[in-house]
């Protein structure tokens, strides 16, 4: 087993982590940028380093400097987290050729999943479901040509990347020229590869994807399937296990499928097999395939009673991962909610500041995964999610009940959130009914279903709670002895009169 594991990211997913190597009796360094320098991931760390600027390709993008913090700190192994360079295979090579190890996939797997394009050549090949398209495209005509092949809607996709970056939906001729464009921009921008493929969008489909696992010695098993349509930008909002959606026989069939898809790159570690499944077909093909730990991993460690990010240490270290496919079951149901620092009512656009209170739910059945705190500053630096609250019950009426309640308890002041927003969704029909397909959200908000119960903080009202808080603090520190404020370092009015300046 590994001595010390540097934790190339930061927020929840690297307090995560922390937890894990923790319980493991593994030593942790934490890196981190001007930004974060009183991060919680860096307080709770056994080591921290500087990285740089808050620019991530200054701190956290930054290949050379992060391992040379791994081999300044003597630690054997780096855990990339998601996001970040947790894709990307040069990183992972690079890793290895330092004497290192990469608690991931191989970089050949990484590699061989990127391409979205090459992926889904290497699935048809291998047999599975492939949603109808084209790769390998240059021109326009080229795409006209396939877009009139594949009927409209289509949707252009990046090649690289993911995370709903380079992507365009396209519903008529005349609207092509333009996305590809736009697609093209934002794609090289976001991952520095241009190249796009273009695919038949399925429009009230839904996401379905299923959470693989394998160690180095040829084990591979899947642990379910996780729902997650309901999205903004094509980006996951709540994500809930089992799907309410799925059959015994399909379930047992797309996770067939899966499997089959990360033998088919000789597959190790933990990563995330999506599909499109078209509820009324019952019918589901391939999307792609994330190569790291996914954000909403929690789900499945609830209901499949494993912890993943443990077992990607043990693996990486060369264990074998003891389980098969028939020693493995679900549990309940969990259901996970994103809570972004962003306004809903807004195109949800992210919303910056310092949170003046945090206060997260408690209970039975209740999971927070977080990196912030009370006082906790939130950038436009890095991505706006603050939690990710994780509820676990018998039954999936249950879990949404006791996901409300939770909803009710977590109280943010000093920035926007989608608290509300994602209440509106848990009490609407459509989802207690299982009916939500990828654009639902928007076209529910576009109907306006779902925003007049939403009443987001005004800039007023944050602006008397930061006041009647620091008048607070004030009045606390006026009233205690001047003489011991500055001598004593555990006086709790000296951290309030800092807080306060």
């Amino acid at each position: 087993m590994f001595n010390k594991i540097l934790i190339a990211n930061r927020g929840e997913i690297a307090i995560r982590i922390i937890r894990a190597c923790r319980e493991l009796g593994i030593k942790t360094v934490a890196v981190y940028s001007s930004a974060d320098q009183h991060a919680q991931h860096v307080q709770l760390a056994d080591e921290a380093i500087l990285l740089g600027d808050a620019a991530p390709k200054e701190s956290y993008l930054n290949v050379d400097k992060l391992i040379r913090a791994a081999l300044d700190s003597k630690a054997d192994a780096i855990h990339p987290g998601y996001g970040f360079l947790s894709e990307n295979a040069s990183f992972a090579g690079t890793v290895e050729s330092a004497g290192l190890t990469f608690i991931g996939p191989s970089a050949d797997s990484i590699r061989a999943m990127g391409d979205k394009a090459e992926s889904k050549t290497l699935m048809k090949q291998s047999g599975v479901p492939t949603v109808p398209g084209f790769e390998g495209l240059t021109s326009d005509e080229e795409f006209k040509r396939a877009a009139k092949e594949i009927g409209y809607p289509v949707l252009i996709k990046a090649s690289a990347g993911g995370g709903g970056k380079g992507m365009r939906v396209v519903n008529a001729e005349s609207e092509l020229s333009e996305a590809i464009e736009s697609a093209r921009r934002e794609a090289f921008n976001s991952f520095g590869d241009e190249n796009l493929l273009i695919e038949k969008y399925l429009a009230d489909a839904h996401h379905v994807e299923f959470q693989v696992f394998g160690d180095k010695h040829g084990n591979l098993v899947h642990l379910f399937e996780r729902e997650c349509s309901v999205q903004r930008r094509h980006q996951k909002i709540i994500e809930e296990t089992p799907s309410p959606l799925l059959t015994p026989e399909i379930r047992a069939k797309m996770g067939e499928a899966a499997v089959a898809a990360a033998k088919a790159v000789n597959y190790y570690n933990a990563g995330t097999i999506e599909f499109i499944f078209d509820p009324i077909l019952s019918s589901f093909y391939f999307l792609e395939m994330n190569t790291r730990l996914q954000v909403e991993h929690p789900i499945t460690e609830l209901t499949a009673g494993i912890d993943l990010v443990q077992w990607q240490i043990r693996v990486a270290a060369g264990e074998k991962f003891p389980f098969t496919q028939n020693d493995l079951h679900q549990h309940g149901h969990a259901i996970e909610c994103r809570v972004y620092a962003e306004d809903p009512s807004n195109g949800f656009l992210p919303s910056t500041g310092k949170l003046l209170q945090f206060l997260e739910p408690r209970g039975p059945g209740i999971r927070v995964d977080s990196g912030f705190k009370a006082g906790s500053d939130v950038t436009h630096f890095y991505d706006p999610l603050l939690a990710k609250l994780i509820v676990h019950a018998e039954n999936r009426d249950a879990a949404i009940q006791r996901m409300q309640a939770a909803l009710h308890e977590f109280i943010v002041h000093g920035v926007v959130t989608n608290i509300d927003f994602m209440q509106a969704v848990l009490k609407h029909e459509d989802f207690t009914q299982g009916k939500v397909s990828t654009r639902w959200v928007e076209k529910t908000l576009e109907s306006g279903g779902l925003l007049p119960d939403i009443q987001p903080q005004s800039a007023e009202l944050q602006s008397l709670i930061a006041a009647a808080l620091a008048d607070v603090v004030f009045v606390g520190a006026k009233s205690q002895p001047a003489v011991s404020n500055e001598t004593d370092p555990f006086n709790p009015w000296k951290q309030a009169n800092s807080y306060r300046n």
